[in-house]
């Protein structure tokens, strides 16, 4: 059943970095030049609790079959703890970890009164039935009944969970405590207290940074080039979004490789030629290539949207975009943090670039608060607004500390989570 740990789980990292080691540079550098004290980074850089859970469901042929899941809330400093819970075969606590202390970050970034959290089981829904799937959502929401909540932690979809799974939270949460409880997930169906907008938040987030981040450096949006790597939810509706503002999308890729077309790609093409084929293999709408030549091709904005750690150091020294817009967690290993600083490109950081999702999950817990509902013109315009609102403190931070934008960031998301613990101080 439940249990608390307290230690780092070993997990080897043959092809990437230890998310949480990779997560840990970018925080040691921004805490030195706070000049954060010994007693306050030790405590911001662990997670104020892990668990780790058993989950044993009854597969369709009857046999038993034991799940692991985890749920780690890395901060509450700030408020209630947000983030998502992802379902993956190959998932590790460090990983959790990592995405549990961006969340923090992140919230903060975009000033919102959420702490971080993130949640995963391991297993790989692509070789579940819908049943096996419901049984293991509603066994490891039951282990974590006493850690969710709508004042207390608050999950939302991640990669390979949706609206539906989170419904099946929301019930299972709600038949617990004998109350419908909305506001204890959020990313749910419309029907059941969702909010308008969220599908395409993060996307939309991924636009507005870019927006803000060409005209700091006085690039006309109209034919700009994007290429997007990623074409999950947040890498095409990024494209879509971009394409609209006047861009000119000359690359997108999936798990079948990447596409190119100098003359522009047809992202709404390309969106209908994956809705009937899953992938956009076969697509004929832009030449093949293969990730790293997607990455390393010519363009003005460049936005990972896929994975963790595909801008290595070697992409790096091969990467001719002007700007990287991370439309993903991680995309970028801290080992090519330097390579890309040297050569002058402008890097939008994960925990403020994709922070739209998070920020629209916000406003999807304060409506389901207040039982009153906004319209997808309120709702859109609010982000747009907290997104360019939280670039500009970003880049202003980053200018004086005379830093990236990402050292920018934590420096501000830092800062603000610690001088909120002191206010509070510690409780013994």
């Amino acid at each position: 059943m439940e249990q608390t740990v307290s230690y780092q789980e070993p997990a080897p990292f043959p092809d990437r970095e230890n998310p949480f080691e990779s997560m840990m540079k970018r925080f040691d550098v921004a805490a030195d030049i706070l000049g954060l004290e010994q007693g306050v980074y030790e405590y911001l850089k662990r997670p104020v609790r892990q668990y780790i859970v058993s989950i044993p469901i009854q597969m369709d042929d009857g046999r038993i079959e034991v799940f692991e899941g985890y749920r780690v809330i890395h901060s509450d400093v700030m408020g209630p703890s947000k983030g998502g819970v992802r379902f993956t075969p190959d998932v590790t606590l460090d990983e959790v970890k990592a995405l549990a202390a961006w969340m923090t970050w992140k919230c903060a970034v975009v000033n919102i009164p959420f702490g971080g959290a993130k949640g995963a089981v391991r297993c790989d829904p692509a070789k579940l039935t819908r049943v096996e799937v419901e049984k293991i959502t509603r066994r490891y929401t039951a282990n974590l009944i006493d850690v969710f909540g709508p004042d207390k932690d608050v999950p939302a979809p991640d990669m390979n969970t949706d609206e539906q799974i989170m419904a099946w939270i929301m019930d299972t949460y709600s038949m617990h405590t004998h109350r419908t409880e909305n506001a204890v997930v959020t990313g749910k169906p419309l029907i059941l207290g969702g909010s308008l907008g969220r599908k395409e938040a993060t996307g939309r987030g991924v636009m507005a940074t870019t927006i803000s981040a060409l005209e700091r450096l006085n690039v006309p949006v109209s034919k700009t080039r994007v290429v997007v790597q990623g074409f999950g939810n947040v890498g095409s509706v990024s494209a879509s979004l971009l394409q609209g503002a006047g861009c000119l999308v000359t690359g997108i890729s999936d798990i079948s490789g990447g596409y190119l077309n100098k003359r522009g790609i047809d992202v709404q093409d390309a969106l209908a030629y994956a809705a009937a084929h899953r992938t956009l293999e076969g697509w004929k709408g832009g030449e093949w290539v293969t990730q790293e030549e997607l990455l390393t091709t010519e363009c003005d904005v460049l936005v990972p949207a896929a994975k963790e750690d595909q801008i290595t150091p070697a992409v790096a020294r091969g990467v001719k975009a002007r700007v990287i817009v991370e439309g993903a967690n991680g995309p970028t290993m801290a080992s090519a943090d330097g390579i890309l600083e040297e050569k002058g490109i402008m890097v939008v950081p994960d925990i403020l670039a994709n922070s739209g999702g998070v920020t629209v999950s916000y406003f999807e817990w304060v409506q389901d608060r207040i039982g009153y509902f906004w319209s997808l013109e309120r709702v859109n315009q609010r982000l747009d607004v907290m997104m360019r609102t939280a670039f500009e403190a970003v880049f202003q931070t980053a200018q004086q500390h005379r830093v990236p934008l990402r050292i920018g960031a934590y420096i501000m998301a830092i800062d603000k989570v610690a001088k909120t613990l002191k206010l509070r101080g510690i409780y013994a």
